[in-house]
């Protein structure tokens, strides 16, 4: 099979699966580079309200693939961080699903999702170190964000790879599953997430986000919308609301 990205779209959720098992998921330079433009496509259309990121069969992704890099290693270090940020800029719930190893560059596309769920016996590794990469700044400092100062510099110090009771710890991971809980998880938690104000959401993101000067948008945007009637009207007759806001499809 031919390294790359695929994705789907099921009961609102979009499914993006990285695709290069002969290398553990480890991706290409086409496969940086087709990321950013699948996620505009996917956050440009209505039907999605979350997206999970994912590898194929035990493993999340293990780093670049350097051999499609020989070329041009100093380009390697732009393609992780254009994907890894049009990951973070996605308008809506992100969600990482890890299974078997998160590591160098996999372990940047975890970090910018807004929710990492790890199946026990994953192992993640922050690994720019190993091989005398300078990481960015960017990364770096969402990163931090993460883990706090001492833990990320562990990692990027050490290029180690750590357990899921260790990632859990540091802040990581946000939740660990047994071994075949993960999918059912991550379905369940995203189909919850489908059904609740994409309003909130969006708003809430920017904000955890470090984006506090949009308090005037988020409040026009709420009172345009009927999200909040509808929520408390559905509270007040014990019903599941139908919110009808939704992220903007430019802007």
């Amino acid at each position: 099979m031919e390294p790359q990205l695929s994705h789907d779209v099921t009961d609102r959720v979009a499914t993006v699966v990285i695709r290069h098992p002969a290398k553990r998921n480890a991706m290409t330079a086409a496969m940086w580079r087709a990321l950013p433009p699948l996620l505009a496509d996917l956050a440009a259309d209505p039907g999605v309200c979350a997206l999970v990121l994912t590898g194929e069969g035990g493993t999340f992704c293990a780093g670049a693939d350097i051999s499609t890099l020989l070329g041009a290693p100093a380009e390697a270090p732009g393609l992780a961080v254009a994907a890894e940020e049009a990951l973070a800029a996605f308008p809506k719930p992100t969600l990482a699903a890890i299974k078997g190893h998160c590591v160098g560059g996999g372990a940047q596309l975890a970090a910018a999702c807004d929710l990492r769920l790890a199946e026990e016996g994953a192992l993640f590794g922050v690994t720019p170190a190993r091989l005398g990469i300078v990481y960015p700044a960017s990364s770096t400092r969402r990163l931090v964000s993460l883990v706090g100062p001492a833990a990320a510099k562990y990692l990027l110090f050490s290029a180690e790879l750590i357990d899921t009771g260790r990632a859990l710890r540091t802040g990581l991971v946000d939740e660990v599953l047994p071994v075949g809980e993960l999918d059912k998880r991550v379905a369940a938690l995203t189909a919850t997430m489908a059904t609740r104000s994409q309003l909130t959401q969006a708003a809430a993101k920017e904000y955890a986000d470090g984006r506090t000067d949009r308090d005037a948008h988020w409040t026009a945007q709420a009172r345009a919308s009927t999200d909040t009637e509808e929520g408390v009207t559905a509270f007040l007759e014990r019903r599941e609301p139908r919110f009808t806001w939704s992220v903007p499809t430019t802007g």
